[in-house]
């Protein structure tokens, strides 16, 4: 859990810097690019390819593809069509799109795991509902085109971590993960991109340097890593905790508006699906045992 609130905590000022300095100002496909790129730099030092066989890495390939690559593209559109408290809104279904496939890839159905994700989906709608209107919907599908990207990459992950040596390091292995996002970063910027809309000023280029090298290289790590360590209920409510995280990161340092109640309620609920999740885990294993 700890990987998992530490990586929340630096993802929530992702939102804000990509909304601040990035979203129509830098070509989208080209900070996908380069927030790959750098990524896959920060463990390409440490890649032993003899560690996997070919199916292995092909798998871990694919996540990269679908879970930053793709969701990467769908994420940074969402910017151009929605403002940052908005995004933050729409990936409140993260966590039940999390519960579901966890159960589909593992083959099982835990009907209280949708209870506690179903919580914390409540928890961010009550921080920013204010009545979302047709002109949003564009955004409201891209928005869901990202979560069901990550949410798939997360689980897979879990899925594909489950069939690997407990003492196989994964840092030496996780750069397959990256090389997957840029086969489809690269062609995605090549036949879509702006060439003509790249950073301008070093805010920018520092900007896609820290998401690039820290919240993507470090961040996508250490999450799944945290992933494999947890239960799907309390994967599914990390993901919501986001929302509030970002949005106070929002108000604190970029003078948002936000409603402080509606903050402090939401937050709370989430907090306390967390709690129920964790208290119903302990209750389950005595109980297996």
């Amino acid at each position: 859990m700890g990987y998992l609130i530490g990586v929340t905590a630096l993802w929530a000022f992702s939102f804000s810097l990509i909304g601040v300095y990035l979203a129509g100002q830098v070509d989208s496909y080209f900070a996908v690019l380069v927030r790959v790129s750098l990524a896959a730099l920060v463990f390409l030092p440490f890649l032993r390819p003899s560690l996997l066989v070919g199916r292995q890495r092909l798998a871990l390939m694919g996540l990269g593809a679908v879970q930053l690559g793709m969701m990467y593209i769908f994420f940074y559109q969402s910017f151009l069509l929605l403002t940052v408290p908005e995004v933050l809104l729409f990936t409140i279904f993260t966590p039940l799109y999390v519960t579901l496939l966890d159960d589909a890839l593992f083959g099982r159905f835990t009907p209280f795991y949708l209870l506690t994700a179903a919580l914390a989906v409540l928890g961010a709608a009550v921080i920013r509902y204010n009545g979302v209107d047709s002109g949003f919907w564009l955004g409201f599908l891209v928005v869901q085109g990202a979560n069901l990207c990550f949410a798939l990459g997360q689980v897979g992950y879990r899925r594909l971590s489950a069939s690997l040596p407990a003492s196989l390091p994964r840092h030496s292995v996780f750069a397959w993960f990256y090389l997957g996002a840029l086969v489809v970063a690269l062609p995605a910027f090549a036949l879509l991109g702006n060439a003509a809309a790249l950073p301008s000023t070093g805010v920018q280029w520092g900007v896609l340097a820290w998401l690039g090298l820290v919240a993507s290289g470090l961040g996508y790590f250490l999450w799944n890593l945290g992933a494999t360590r947890v239960d799907a209920g309390a994967l599914a409510i990390m993901n919501n905790a986001l929302i509030p995280a970002g949005l106070a990161v929002n108000l604190v340092i970029w003078n948002r508006d936000a409603d402080l109640v509606r903050l402090a309620l939401g937050g709370a609920i989430i907090v306390g699906s967390l709690v129920l999740n964790e208290w119903w885990l302990r209750r389950r294993q005595p109980a297996a045992a």
